[in-house]
């Protein structure tokens, strides 16, 4: 199968990685629209123009399935592009189901961490009142962490600072919240910080495993047996031919070395972090 991942930027990688340790034998097309990173500051109709467009290329490839690797586009945009193309379209929302459901024993509160778009779109409104019956969920817009994430600055005093405080504005503390959810594909990379910030005992839930696992259904893929293994990403070759990859940015092909290596290292860093 050709599967098709796209997001606004880098963060959709972590969709990705998850892939590849499930499916390492799909063949895969990974499409960051670097040129109009972060979505989370467009308007509606933008985010439509730009999916729109990804979504025609990604078909002009001839994948048998797309997955919106981001929970700001699959928000705006998800429901226009079904209606639109006739193939499987997967999208992503912030995964306050598995949050609520593990927390269902707490009497802790729990920290929805999102895009300004995600969190003012209907799409989340609908699933808070569909899954938090409790109305347990607080959340909280973090528009400058993707641009940390995308400048690979994912441990200076800057991110730090900006995480510390964000959480301060709302008394974001361990003892208050028993689960963070990272409501963007962009925040996986900084979960050392939300430990060290909010204590080892948070639990962190993203929506990557079960989008994943959806698309695997979805396409009738069978799951690796030893899918949790740690994966070591050596050179740039081992993400694109040893993992069956084409890399794009905004529609241009990414083919040389220097570039693949940013792709290399923050798979590398996804790893570092994966079960953390």
């Amino acid at each position: 199968m050709r599967i098709g991942i796209f997001d606004s930027g880098i963060g959709g990688l972590s969709v990705l990685n998850e892939a590849y340790h499930r499916f390492p034998d799909e063949e895969y097309i990974f499409y960051a629209d670097t040129r109009h990173v972060p979505y989370g500051l467009k308007t509606e109709e933008e985010i439509k123009g730009f999916t729109d467009e990804i979504v025609k290329f990604l078909i002009g490839k001839k994948v048998d399935a797309i997955v919106i690797a981001c929970n700001t586009a699959t928000s705006v945009s998800v429901e226009m592009l079904r209606e639109k193309y006739d193939l499987p379209i997967l999208g992503m929302e912030p995964a306050v189901k598995p949050a609520v459901e593990n927390a269902e024993d707490c009497d802790k509160r729990i920290l929805v961490m999102a895009t300004p778009v995600t969190i003012r779109e209907k799409k989340l409104a609908n699933l808070l009142m569909r899954v938090d019956v409790k109305h347990r969920a607080d959340l909280l817009a973090m528009p400058e962490l993707v641009g940390f994430a995308e400048r690979e600055d994912y441990e200076s005093d800057a991110v730090k600072n900006y995480i510390r405080k964000q959480f301060s504005e709302i008394g974001a503390t361990e003892e208050k919240y028993s689960t963070l959810v990272l409501g963007c594909t962009h925040f996986n990379y900084f979960k050392p910080l939300y430990r060290e910030i909010l204590g080892e005992k948070m639990l962190l839930v993203d929506g990557n495993y079960g989008t994943v696992h959806h698309l695997g259904d979805v396409l009738g893929l069978n799951i690796k047996k030893d899918a949790d293994s740690k994966i070591i990403f050596n050179q740039p070759q081992d993400i694109v031919v040893g993992y069956h990859t084409s890399y794009y940015e905004s529609g241009d092909e990414i083919t040389d070395n220097n570039r693949l290596s940013k792709y290399l290292r923050m798979l590398n860093r996804l790893e570092f972090v994966r079960n953390i």
